[in-house]
């Protein structure tokens, strides 16, 4: 059953829907495969003149300009918006990305209550301990987002693979320029990711799935992996030999250090790098696959995954 319709030039309905975060990775995709779907897509954006804002208006985007962290702009920019993606990532915007990131949330939330908005949808992160800082600020973001707004559909995934994803960059960074690297117990912990095709098309179906308003959806591709396996696989998936890895104890592999580490040999943002690396102690997978029954999608095996990003990023690398 359909909540919303969207329909092409020759049928004049067509749902409008904001996507926050649209100059990101996974903002930009959704933002595009909404196009492709025919829906009115309006994107919040700080910056109007960025090439990647410019990009999006070319491609058919509507532009909103408001900043988040400020009051005042919103709500004109919600005006007619049935549904809201909130894909707004502060990590790397100084200590306190997290303060920033709930306040910013609470503040979307609101206007888009106040505008009239009948759903949010949000990315956050896999994982029940939410030991490190950046997972522990998804979750209060999707608190914020609940308490303060329009009924909410929280996904909540673990890495997302593609190229052009910080957690990407992460790993293949750790798998193309690392000879060897520390393999703590901790570093056994298990994660579940997933294709950015597959996230996005969990995302976007969300529309069409009223049953999803208003409850957690934990999504994952089909296999559970360690993070050090992930790495050999990452390897094995570009053609080459994974790091060798060395037995070290935890008190000497601590997660700030190997996630200094980390930052260290990404091509991304040394700064998100680091705060991904200090997640990769926490258990990332599903644990309630309940919400996921509800979609139509079925996410594709990892070394698919893998070579299709590796793929990708080539084509760009040659396109450029």
């Amino acid at each position: 059953m359909r909540q919303f319709e969207s329909r092409g030039a020759g049928n004049e309905v067509r749902v409008r829907v904001m996507v926050t975060g649209a100059t990101g990775f996974v903002g930009g995709a959704l933002a595009r495969r909404l196009l492709d779907d025919g829906f009115a897509v309006r994107c919040l954006i700080r910056d109007p003149s960025s090439e990647r804002a410019r990009a999006l208006e070319e491609r058919g985007c509507e532009l909103a300009v408001a900043d988040l962290t400020e009051p005042g702009g919103l709500g004109e920019a919600l005006s007619a918006v049935e549904v809201a993606y909130f894909l707004v990532h502060m990590v790397g915007s100084g200590d306190d990305y997290a303060a920033m990131e709930r306040a910013a949330a609470a503040r979307f939330a609101r206007a888009a209550k106040r505008a009239g908005t009948r759903r949010i949808i949000y990315l956050g992160g896999l994982g029940e301990q939410a030991g490190s800082p950046h997972l522990r600020s998804r979750r209060e973001v999707a608190a914020a987002l609940r308490a303060e707004g329009p009924p909410l559909t929280y996904f909540r995934a673990a890495m997302v693979i593609g190229s052009g994803s910080e957690s990407f960059e992460l790993l293949r960074g750790t798998a193309d320029r690392l000879p060897a690297m520390p393999a703590p117990d901790w570093l056994h912990t298990e994660t579940q990711p997933i294709g950015i095709d597959d996230a996005v098309s969990y995302l976007r179906e969300a529309i069409d799935v009223p049953e999803s308003a208003g409850r957690e959806i934990q999504i994952g591709g089909p296999e559970v992996i360690t993070h050090l396996d992930l790495v050999s696989e990452m390897a094995t998936a570009a053609g080459r030999s994974g790091p060798r890895r060395i037995a070290v104890s935890d008190r000497v592999a601590r997660p700030r250090a190997v996630a200094a580490g980390a930052a260290a040999v990404t091509a991304g943002a040394p700064e998100v790098a680091r705060e991904l690396g200090l997640g990769l102690a926490e258990t990332t997978v599903i644990t309630d696959p309940s919400g996921a029954r509800l979609f139509a999608t079925r996410p594709r095996p990892l070394a698919e995954t893998l070579a299709r990003a590796i793929d990708d990023q080539q084509n760009v690398g040659a396109a450029g």
